[in-house]
């Protein structure tokens, strides 16, 4: 039969053969998937691999292009996915997680000839990282390497760019018309998916009975497919097609044996590319995708439900029209559309890196040499190198190190694969519990709970109330299988669940808080909160492996308790002991505490007495910058003093809270905010200008003005202009107005009674003309006190004439 794509085959294996690279845009059902590989081995010397997001997809490839062929599977096309294996001799299409391990034991990938990427427009982190690693060893070690690109949807150009220019080339592709049916109106707030999927599922299949064919519905995940399957009162067959599903039961949706009945195919995205259903006239979309995102809870990166892109919505709709015109029913309203992102995000913008991360390790690379078509963000990069080196996949100068390269060849995360290397066959239940999600409804934290229901579900269920979910349940078992063969003895056989937990989160270690049952701080700094009455409750330390995300106090959603036997027994190297002097803004205080510490945890606790002096006058100085000086009136005189000459340094509160090391020697018995508050910094500020600052302040700003009787009187710099206060009479026969600080100071002159008769800044101008007034009124209310007509004539004085005179 030909297909759309046989017409573009020529120019593609040209394009091919002259430059060894090409970009090829091909819609779905194209027929892309097989016939190019085929078309390709005449033009090819060595091996062809074509890499495949899915593993339904990667052997339902295989097997049409050995049909094709006439040929068993396994001669000239074979497959390789997780776990299962059929060699080809020219032809191998794998998983592509598959051609990472691959290209890092051999760079130069010897025997192959060509590699082809099929939907690369699903921007799968593997994918990228694949790209970049082929591209880089193509350029490096194998310049007759070629390389296609495939895809349906992606822009093409960029694609090209990165590869050098590599030649386009398009088919246009084969379709049947096909009408959009959307909802009349926004489904209501609170809507659920798994009712509005059945009900619109089955007006399809009502309204399009005349039609015939198969309706292939959309729905985002294994949980929504069997809830809607249930849902479904039709006489249709009603078949499910999920990745994790029993290879005969996908093989019956693909290849149907026939019957009669109508098929109502409820399909993940796996049906979007690759697959061929056959005669699907009717798509239903609820509109959801499944998409691999970093979760903060579980530190890895997690499957979440999200709206489609319009690109997706796109690919769905067009299932429909392949060997008919057909009808596409979508969840959603026309008025929606536009709100529907483009494109969904690649993948190495939103996943967790660490796997990359490490990838890039063994390669030699920290990511930025390397030809990525989105450059992955560098923050996402740094928090992975830390959790690696945090696990002794890297070393300090974020190098491999051996620990790092036994993890990378194990299909987990590299925190589970560090725990199954560390620990053996006994944590095989463990990581495949904690790579897959809750096999139990509803059920308290503890992680032992569900390696009991693992390990034997009869007698779990014979104790236990929660329901077991048997989708994931039966998953964990078989992974854990596999695991086990995979695994070695482990360093550390033996440990409890919490101890094995403790190994893949060291950052999630979480210590109790003091008069609290159900919150904990962790080891990673942050903090966290059982459910109220959950059973873990007062364990004093658990590991936390899934939380909510909450970034200011998380969830605890699994857990497994722990001794402090076995943290110290795990962690001797990283638990630290910490002298700890500082300032206690809680107690207002200088504490002094020895500490035993891992991470943000405090294990142990205890007061110190031989504190170091100077640390003791540091933390003291820190209850300064948590509340303020304190200015007695006379370091508050010296303090406006000094801040009149800006060669003696800046004495404003902030640039002397700046640098404690004027203050420390007056700081050393200084333990509380009282002894804080009646501290007088009159010496240290004296002791910060030292003894040749001081002469000049005492010249230039000086603390006293001396009366001609010799008295002091202590000037005033808190204000703009210096000033004095003085009985007037004290300054008779003082003719030249009195400075400092370089400027006239502002006399307020006092009555005998002490009341302010004047203020001026012009002595000999307020004799010669104020001094008057004040004299008129002064003499009648104070006569026993001299008021000569001249007072610059007149000696100075503080006494009354003698009674009688």
């Amino acid at each position: 039969m030909d297909l759309p794509i046989d017409a573009v085959l020529p120019e593609l294996t040209a394009a091919l053969t002259a430059h060894g690279r090409a970009v090829l845009m091909a819609p779905p059902g194209a027929g892309k998937t097989t016939r190019v590989p085929l078309a390709l081995l005449p033009v090819v010397a060595g091996r062809i691999v074509m890499l495949e997001p899915r593993r339904l997809a990667a052997r339902a490839a295989a097997e049409r292009m050995a049909e094709t062929l006439d040929e068993p599977l396994g001669r000239t096309v074979g497959y390789r996915i997780r776990g299962e294996a059929v060699p080809g001799a020219r032809i191998e299409v794998v998983t592509e997680g598959i051609l990472t391990r691959m290209i890092q034991s051999d760079p130069g990938l010897s025997g192959i000839g060509c590699v082809i990427f099929d939907e690369f427009h699903e921007r799968s982190l593997n994918a990228d990282l694949g790209l970049a690693l082929t591209w880089e060893a193509r350029q490096a070690l194998r310049p007759d390497l070629a390389l296609l690109v495939m895809s349906a949807t992606l822009d093409a150009e960029p694609v090209a760019a990165l590869l050098e220019d590599a030649p386009v080339i398009r088919s246009e592709g084969r379709a049947f018309p096909v009408e959009t049916r959307w909802l009349g109106r926004p489904l209501p707030a609170g809507a659920r998916l798994v009712p509005e999927a059945a009900r619109l599922i089955a007006e399809a299949e009502s309204t399009t009975r005349d039609t015939g064919g198969t309706i292939l519905a959309f729905l985002p995940g294994e949980g929504e497919i069997r809830r809607v399957g249930a849902m479904l009162d039709t006489d249709a067959e009603v078949l499910p097609l999920f990745g994790n599903m029993d290879f005969r039961a996908q093989r019956a949706v693909l290849h149907p044996t026939g019957g009669g009945r109508r098929r109502i195919v409820l399909a993940t995205s796996i049906a979007e590319t690759s697959l061929t259903i056959p005669d699907v006239r009717v798509v239903v979309d609820a509109g959801r995708a499944r998409r691999a995102r970093f979760d903060p809870g579980s530190g890895m990166s997690r499957l979440v439900t999200e709206r489609v892109s319009r690109a997706e919505a796109e690919q769905r709709r067009g299932r429909a029209g392949r060997v008919a015109p057909g009808i596409c029913y979508r969840l959603w309203a026309r008025a929606e559309e536009g709100a529907l992102p483009a494109f969904a995000p690649p993948e190495i913008a939103v996943a967790d890196l660490t796997g990359l991360v490490l990838e890039l390790a063994i390669w030699g690379s920290d990511g930025r040499d390397l030809a990525f078509l989105t450059p992955p963000p560098e923050a996402a990069l740094a928090e992975a190198r830390a959790l690696l080196r945090d696990l002794g996949a890297l070393d300090s100068s974020d190098r491999i190190t051996d620990h790092g390269r036994r993890l990378a060849p194990l299909p987990l995360h590299p925190r589970l694969a560090h725990m199954l290397v560390t620990a053996g066959r006994e944590a095989a239940d463990l990581a495949a519990l904690m790579a897959e999600r809750d096999p139990l409804t509803g059920a308290p934290a503890d992680l032992t709970l569900r390696l009991a229901a693992i390990r034997d579900q009869r007698a779990y269920q014979d104790r236990h109330p929660w329901p077991v979910n048997p989708g994931p349940l039966h998953r964990i078992r078989d992974e854990a299988k596999r695991l086990r063969r995979m695994a070695g003895d482990g360093a550390a056989a033996g440990l409890s669940p919490g101890a094995m937990a403790a190994l893949a989160y060291p950052d999630r270690i979480g210590l109790r808080r003091k008069g609290d049952q159900l919150r904990y701080v962790l080891s990673g700094g942050k903090g966290a909160v059982l459910p109220e009455g959950d059973a873990l409750a007062g364990d004093r330390l658990i590991v936390a492996t899934d939380l909510d995300g909450d970034t200011r106090e998380a969830r605890i959603r699994m857990a497994a308790p722990i001794s402090e036997e076995e943290l110290r027994a795990l962690f001797p190297d990283r638990i630290e002991s910490v002298e700890l002097v500082e300032w206690s803004r809680r107690d207002n205080r200088v504490i002094a505490r020895r500490q035993e510490r891992l991470g943000a945890l405090v294990l142990a606790d205890r007061a110190m007495d031989d504190a170091d002096p100077a640390a003791l006058a540091r933390a003291a100085f820190e209850g300064l910058r948590a509340n303020g000086l304190s200015w007695t009136p006379a370091a508050a005189r010296l303090r406006a003093r000094i801040a009149l000459i800006p060669e003696l340094g800046a004495v404003d509160d902030a640039s002397l809270l700046a640098e404690p090391d004027w203050l420390l020697p007056w700081l050393g018995k200084v333990r509380t905010l009282s002894d804080l508050r009646g501290l007088d910094l009159t010496e240290a500020l004296k002791a910060r200008i030292g003894w040749d600052g001081q002469r000049r302040l005492d010249k230039e700003a000086p603390a006293y003005f001396l009366t001609p009787l010799g008295r002091k009187v202590p000037i005033d710099y808190d204000h703009e202009t210096p000033s004095i206060e003085l009985r007037l009479q004290e300054l008779f026969g003082v003719a030249r107005h009195p400075r400092a600080g370089g400027r006239p100071l502002r006399i307020t002159m006092l009555s005998p009674g002490g009341k302010p008769v004047a203020v001026t800044t012009d002595l000999p101008g307020f004799w010669a003309g104020g001094y008057a007034d004040v004299r008129k009124d002064m003499r009648g209310r104070y006569p026993r006190h001299p008021w000569p007509e001249n007072p610059l004539e007149a000696d100075p004085t503080t006494r009354a004439k003698p009674r009688g005179t």
